[in-house]
């Protein structure tokens, strides 16, 4: 993977104004709903679906990027609203909505809301209906992601990855992971560093991180598509418990165990392993 800013375009719909990355040229599509601190335009993680022709329809979740959080506060608005899209561009059926982390929930509605649209759900890390994030998190969150406090924190955080890239991708690895900071470096290549930096230098929290971290109703009981959940048990971010949650919860869950040192499931050993039960996921009928 290669982690850059891509081309991006806007559509002004009932609901607002949302801002949306379509790529591929795939017979089917996936929809991506990133995490936090990510946008349209960050592509993560992408390569296992256009790898199997599928084009890939990502959305900045409200907050983010350019669609505002007035254009939807809840994943149920939101989910409504990427329905619309979907066939305003002319998408009659999703292969499957992919949830990152944060973005997991807002999957998990609008497999619930649209069932004749969504085929199956992915979900990556994935936080669940559980309380989240802890108290800790909440208040820091809070502190450093507000609106007007994100752009300072990743100025800084910019700065750092500029000058002392390490130290501050320990840093910044020290809240996803469970094991030692030492360790989950040792266990990253030069490769994986570089596209940690690269990435974290070009994320932002917007108005959106605050607006995650609101509780959320509960809708696993009523997805009825296979869903796929995978996780590590390593992560700090999102704890393993939210998977533990969903596989009890949803129906028709597919537990798939990462073996990921935390939240960053794509740049573990075992990722390839992973990628090939996601692309047996959407072949099965």
């Amino acid at each position: 993977m290669t982690i850059t800013e891509r081309e991006t375009t806007t559509a002004h719909l009932a609901q607002g104004l949302v801002e949306y990355r379509l790529e591929g040229e795939g017979p089917e599509t996936v929809v991506i709903f990133h995490g936090g601190h990510m946008r349209a335009g960050l592509a993560l993680g992408e390569e296992v679906f256009t790898a199997s022709d599928h084009q890939v329809l990502a959305l900045s979740r409200p907050g983010y990027g350019r669609t505002p959080l007035t254009t939807a506060t809840t994943p149920a608005a939101f989910a409504d609203l990427t329905a619309h899209l979907c066939h305003e561009l002319g998408i009659e059926r999703v292969a499957a909505v992919v949830g990152v982390s944060a973005g997991g929930r807002t999957a998990l509605t609008m497999a619930a809301r649209h069932p004749h649209l969504v085929e199956r759900v992915i979900l990556q890390s994935a936080v669940a209906f559980v309380p989240w994030p802890d108290r800790r998190t909440r208040l820091a969150g809070r502190l450093v992601f507000n609106a007007r406090a994100e752009v300072v924190t990743w100025a800084a955080v910019r700065l750092l990855m500029r000058t002392a890239p390490q130290v501050g991708l320990r840093l910044l690895l020290r809240d996803l992971s469970t094991r030692p900071t030492g360790q989950v470096m040792a266990g990253l290549s030069e490769h994986d560093r570089a596209e940690l930096i690269a990435l974290f230098t070009l994320m932002r929290s917007g108005e959106g991180f605050v607006n995650d971290m609101l509780p959320v109703p509960d809708c696993a009981g009523q997805v009825t598509q296979p869903v796929l959940v995978i996780a590590s048990r390593t992560d700090r971010s999102v704890p393993f418990t939210h998977a533990e949650s969903l596989t009890a919860t949803v129906p028709r869950a597919e537990p798939a165990e990462s073996r990921a040192d935390g939240h960053m499931i794509w740049f573990a050993p075992d990722y390839p392993a992973i990628a090939g039960r996601i692309k047996n996921f959407l072949g099965a009928g």
